[in-house]
C-alpha cells in the first residue's frame, strides 16, 4: 500500500512540475508598426477635393524564440473633403472610427465572397501568424494580386494581405523588451482628429491635417500595464484656393517615433526633450498601473501633466495619451 501511495505522490509531483514548466512566463518583446499613405488624395474638380490618409497599424508580442505570441491588426481610413474654392467641407470637430471600431459599418461583408467583414478578416490573419516566425510570415503564399493561396487562410481571408505582411514584419523588427511577459494580453488602439485643418486663402495654402495617435499595451492577469508603446503620425495635405493639392502625395510618411530628432520639438521644449522621448517617458510612467489608475492621472485645465514626477519628463499634452492608452487597455483581451 505504501508503495502505491508513494507512486501516486511521485506521479502528482511529476505532473505538477510539467504543468508549471508548461505555463512558465518568460520575457517577451512588444512591437508596433504604422504604414501610412496619402496617395488616394485628389484635387477638387468636377467633384470635391479629397485628402485621404490610409494607415495600417499592427501590434505584436514576440517570444524569446522569435515566434509571434499575439498580433492585433487595425486600419484607419480618414477622409477630409474640400471645395474648388479651397474651403474645408468636413467639420474639423469630426470623430473617426478605425476599421476595427467600424465593424459591420465598414460594409465589406455584403461584397465579400466569404461573407466576412474587414475586421473579421484582419483578426483571422492576425490569428494565423501567431506561432510563426517573421520568416514564416513572409513566406505566406499569395497570388500576384496579394490574395492568400493557402486553403486554410483563404477560407477566412480574401483581402490582399501584402500590406499586412509588410506591417507585421515592421512591427516584429521594432519589437523590444520593455516589461512584457509571454502570458500577457495585447491591446491596440488608434485615435484620429483633424482639428488643425484649415481653409486656403489667397495668401496661404489650406491644410487637411489628419493626426493619429497610437498605443500598444500589454497587461497581466491583474489588469496592470506591463509594457506600453506610444506613437503618432501627422498626415498633412495642402491645397490652394482653387482646390488643387500642392503636396507631393508620393512622399513616404514617417511617424513621430520614426522621425525622432527630425521632428524638431527638442529645441522648443522647456525640458529639452524631443516628442518621442516624452512619449516614451509617459509610456514608462503607466507601467504597473491599472486602467482606472491611468484614467486618474492628474492633468491641468489645458491637458498638461500635473504630477511633479511626470512633469519633469513630459510637457506635451498628455490628455490624448491617457485616452488612447485607456482604449488600448479596454481592447486587450
Amino acid at each position: 500500500m505504501k508503495k502505491i501511495v508513494s507512486l501516486l505522490l511521485a506521479i502528482v509531483l511529476v505532473v505538477g512540475t510539467l504543468t508549471a514548466c508548461g505555463s512558465k512566463s518568460e520575457p517577451a518583446k512588444t512591437g508596433l508598426a504604422v504604414v501610412t499613405s496619402v496617395g488616394k488624395s485628389a484635387s477638387a474638380g468636377e467633384e470635391d477635393g479629397l485628402a485621404q490618409a490610409d494607415s495600417t497599424i499592427v501590434a505584436v508580442l514576440v517570444g524569446a524564440d522569435g515566434k509571434i505570441l499575439a498580433c492585433d491588426i487595425d486600419a484607419a481610413q480618414t477622409k477630409v473633403n474640400f471645395s474648388a474654392e479651397g474651403k474645408l467641407l468636413t467639420d474639423v470637430a469630426s470623430t473617426f472610427k478605425s476599421k476595427q471600431e467600424l465593424k459591420t459599418e465598414y460594409g465589406m461583408n455584403a461584397a465579400s465572397s466569404i461573407g466576412k467583414e474587414w475586421n473579421e478578416q484582419a483578426d483571422a490573419f492576425a490569428a494565423y501568424v501567431v506561432g510563426k516566425t517573421i520568416e514564416e510570415v513572409k513566406s505566406i503564399a499569395v497570388t500576384e494580386e496579394g490574395v492568400p493561396t493557402d486553403a486554410d487562410l483563404a477560407a477566412t481571408v480574401t483581402l490582399k494581405v501584402g500590406g499586412f505582411i509588410a506591417a507585421v514584419e515592421k512591427a516584429v523588427a521594432n519589437a523590444k523588451e520593455i516589461g512584457a511577459n509571454s502570458d500577457d494580453v495585447l491591446g491596440l488602439a488608434v485615435n484620429t482628429e483633424i482639428s488643425k485643418s484649415k481653409d486656403a486663402t489667397a495668401e496661404e495654402a489650406g491644410l487637411a491635417q489628419i493626426y493619429l495617435t497610437y498605443s500598444v499595451v500589454t497587461k497581466d492577469g491583474k489588469g496592470k500595464v506591463t509594457s506600453c508603446l506610444l506613437d503618432a503620425s501627422q498626415a498633412n495635405v495642402n491645397f490652394d484656393a482653387t482646390g488643387v493639392i500642392t503636396t507631393d502625395l508620393a512622399v513616404a510618411l514617417a511617424t513621430k517615433q520614426e522621425l525622432g530628432a527630425d521632428y524638431g520639438m527638442k529645441k522648443a521644449s522647456a525640458i529639452g526633450k524631443e516628442w518621442n522621448e516624452q512619449a516614451d517617458a509617459f509610456a514608462a510612467y503607466v507601467v504597473g498601473k491599472t486602467a482606472d489608475e491611468v484614467s486618474g492621472i492628474a492633468v491641468d485645465g489645458e491637458g498638461l501633466a500635473a504630477d511633479a514626477d511626470l512633469i519633469s519628463s513630459v510637457t506635451v499634452h498628455v490628455g490624448p495619451f491617457i485616452q488612447v492608452v485607456g482604449k488600448a487597455l479596454a481592447n486587450a483581451k
